[in-house]
């Protein structure tokens, strides 16, 4: 079965003439967060359960005049503190109830389902792909003539279902890659300029991990393989194979199967990311994305791959400076790697609960219309999030973003969001995490079969469980 996707070729200047309209801005898909019932949420009151609930409700007022109220389920925990205080901001200016619950990382699809058979159901969720398209579909709003939709810049960030109609629509353009401390990289006696492909990028990186000790820090963070830290690599790594293959086969729709043939260099980087770090490979497992944040945020390593949705918490929890960071590449041995640029796309999309009452339905419609065309809406996107697809986007001082627009201006590809393609994503992820596991603890021949395997029948398995 055919279906409409986001489009999946992009030509090189997408990310340039998207920040050039927006601002180099800057945030993403997975991140930290606290509660042990895998939600973050506010209401002014603190529960037994440790959840923590934030309603926004103002004193004298907690509706609308129409009766209306909004809930929005956040996918990214990183911006959790932003969309309370933005809710907060609203509700005192409007009377309108804006509930914020976010999801722990890496649960977001269980916490959307389990809340979803609620009474009280959210408002606004996200959507990342086709595969959560198909999954939700019913319960998306077509956004067809709506003041949020005439907001878009175009069409490149919208999920279309199968008769054309508009359920989902993306509020921020990101990139993700390498991120590198320049500090420590000159510290070590190297430059970026010294890497410009994967084997340039291996011998700085086995440079500086076997002088760990005499330097006081290691090439790259932890790649742990926990919940809130493996969809870098069972996602966002997975890109960089599937991206070049589909890109060899001109797939511009979800393929029933998938051939591996990138997965090599696939294992180029993986293995690097497992030999030249601090974390021994057998920890890999349980090692948290929190740690490795930490880790590369407190100068213990020069490389950390992750996404431009980083920056704020860099520079603000961290306190490293803009001027030392930088984002490159994911370089894994492909030919012609070197006029690569960052991976660039979109798995953040809002879609509106159709089956709430119409009173909230209209109260989550202009809640939405506020964030990106008001002052302190736009604001909070510009300081969050890298690319923000809205006529009214303010610029942003991400350095990330504008990595990704000079890579893009100076005629490099950017490599797609390719993993957008994912049959049954969460499962498909889950057997590949499970087999990079094993094999990083024991990296043998006979144990990358078992990726391979995850990653090629894995595909073929999920692709039939979805679509029958």
């Amino acid at each position: 079965m055919k279906r409409k996707l986001l489009s999946f070729v992009l030509v090189a200047a997408l990310p340039l003439a998207l920040l050039s309209g927006c601002g180099n801005s800057g945030q993403t898909s997975g991140g930290s967060s606290t509660g042990t019932d895998n939600t973050q949420t506010s209401d002014n009151t603190q529960a037994n359960d440790n959840t923590q609930t934030n309603d926004n409700t103002s004193a004298d007022s907690n509706t609308s005049a129409a009766g209306g109220s909004v809930y929005y389920l956040n996918f990214k925990p990183e911006a959790d503190q932003a969309w309370q205080d933005l809710a907060a901001e609203y509700t005192l200016q409007t009377g309108v109830s804006v509930k914020v619950v976010t999801a722990a990382s890496g649960t977001y699809s269980d916490t959307l389902t389990a809340e979803m058979a609620k009474s009280e159901a959210p408002t606004l969720y996200n959507i990342g792909n086709m595969s959560g398209l198909n999954d939700w579909n019913d319960y998306a709003l077509d956004l067809s003539g709506t003041a949020i939709y005439d907001e878009r810049v175009n069409d490149d960030y919208v999920l279309f279902d199968e008769t054309g109609a508009p359920k989902a629509l993306g509020y921020c353009y990101e990139s993700f890659g390498i991120i590198v401390n320049k500090a420590l990289l000159d510290e070590a006696g190297y430059s970026l300029d010294d890497i410009t492909d994967f084997a340039s990028l291996k011998d700085v990186a086995d440079d500086i991990h076997a002088r760990a000790d005499e330097l006081g820090f290691d090439a790259f963070s932890a790649p742990g393989l926990d919940g809130s830290s493996s969809w870098r690599f069972s996602g966002h790594l997975a890109n960089v194979p599937l991206f070049y293959e589909f890109r060899d086969d001109n797939v511009t729709e979800q393929p029933a199967t998938i051939t591996g043939a990138y997965l090599d260099n696939f294992r180029n980087i993986w293995d690097l990311y497992i030999t030249d770090t601090a974390a021994t490979p057998t920890s890999l497992a349980t090692s948290t994305g929190d740690e490795s944040e930490a880790e590369f945020g407190n100068g213990k390593a020069v490389f950390y791959q992750n996404g431009d949705w980083e920056f704020s918490n860099l520079t603000s929890n961290f306190g490293m400076s803009a001027d030392d960071l930088a984002m490159i590449p994911i370089y894994c041995g492909v030919a012609g790697e070197e006029k690569a640029g960052l991976n660039s796309g979109t798995e953040n999309c809002w879609a509106v609960n159709s089956q709430a009452s119409e009173e909230n339905i209209q109260a989550t419609l202009d809640f939405m219309y506020w964030v990106v065309t008001s002052d302190e809406g736009t604001s909070m996107l510009a300081e969050q999030f890298s690319g923000i697809p809205f006529k009214n986007a303010k610029d942003s001082n991400n350095v990330f973003g504008a990595d990704a627009n000079e890579y893009a201006s100076a005629g490099n590809y950017t490599l797609s969001w390719a993993f957008n393609h994912t049959p049954n994503v969460d499962s498909w992820r889950a057997t590949v995490v499970t087999a990079l596991a094993a094999y990083s603890a024991s990296p043998s021949d006979a144990n990358w079969d078992a990726v391979v395997q995850a990653f090629v029948d894995g595909w073929a398995i999920e692709y039939t469980a979805e679509n029958g």
